[in-house]
């Protein structure tokens, strides 16, 4: 039995469809179909029942899939183990990044990890858009907290950012500035709708404060959060170093900056309940290791910048 023929079998119990997990693993589905044959003459047992346009396990197909899910997460673990860091990384990732303002930082991080590893092959998906990544085939994600659902997934924390409420000059004009954070719901404000559907419209002001607000427009990306803010449409929660250009240029302005703001987390999760590769073991550790870096160079740049204030101070 071929550990690969195992992986494409979990692939399409995954997606529920021998038509999808062709298309995502980018084979025919001549060639998926014959080698799930195959695996079922190999078995001996059929293990889906083939409809027109899904297909479900048998009892035997479940019992199967859940063992051989354990099979293959020791595997891949032993593999890793025996091998260390010096085996060549091979296959295919597909990854989830969440537009975010350290899109380029993530994006370079997998480049360097491409570089690294010359045999691998990468599927980067930005998007804002609520994604099964079990059904999708998605080995890891870049995602905001409470836009995943923590129960099912495995989450490293990699990095916060401040967030804070940004209007534009013709809209506090227009509507008025808010004094106190008890005139935001009198405003209109951009809401933000998560991947998993959730809207944002529970706020937090600073460190201890949730309030409700509403507002005519909801968008699920920051470049048109950043677009509405900028034409006046109302007030948004977006983060500091994706707005403070705009801010600087004095297209749009920073509300209550006296406010401790409040802190979103970003992470890098993957489906709890599916193995993880070698591959996907690998990048995370060097993704773990370039935040680690960056953090570093962040530290000493800043120690830097204070010792010439204050020499320049003396």
């Amino acid at each position: 039995m071929k550990t690969e023929d195992v992986a494409l079998f979990h692939r399409i119990v995954e997606t529920g469809s021998l038509v999808e997990a062709a298309d995502i693993l980018n084979l025919p589905k001549s060639t998926l179909s014959r080698r799930l044959h195959a695996l079922e003459e190999e078995l001996g047992v059929k293990l889906f029942h083939r409809q027109s346009r899904a297909m479900t396990l048998t009892a035997s197909g479940s019992h199967f899939y859940d063992k051989t899910t354990v099979m293959l997460a020791e595997l891949e673990r032993t593999m890793s183990e025996l091998t260390g860091e010096q085996t060549e990384v091979s296959g295919h990732l597909r990854i989830l990044i969440f537009p975010i303002p350290e899109l380029l930082m993530i994006t370079q991080a997998i480049f360097e990890f491409m570089d690294l590893h010359p045999e691998l092959t990468v599927e980067i998906i930005v998007s804002g858009e609520p994604k099964d990544m079990i059904r999708n085939n998605i080995d890891l994600a870049f995602m905001l907290e409470d836009s995943f659902n923590e129960n099912e997934m495995v989450a490293r924390h990699l990095f916060s950012e401040t967030v804070h409420f940004y209007a534009s000059p013709a809209y506090l004009a227009r509507a008025g500035r808010p004094q106190s954070p008890d005139d935001l719901p009198e405003h209109n404000s951009i809401l933000f709708r998560y991947p998993n559907g959730q809207i944002f419209n529970e706020v937090p002001f600073g460190k201890d404060r949730i309030i409700s607000v509403k507002g005519n427009l909801c968008v699920n990306i920051l470049e048109t959060c950043l677009e509405a803010t900028i034409a006046g449409r109302g007030i948004a929660m977006m983060p500091l170093p994706f707005a403070q250009p705009f801010v600087d240029d004095g297209q749009i302005e920073m509300l209550f900056p006296d406010v401790e703001p409040y802190e979103g987390k970003c992470f890098l999760v993957y489906p709890s309940r599916r193995f993880i590769s070698m591959a996907s073991q690998r990048f995370i550790d060097h993704v773990m290791n370039a935040i680690e870096e960056c953090e570093k160079t962040q530290l000493c740049q800043e120690d830097a910048y204070l010792g010439g204030s204050i020499k320049a101070w003396k």
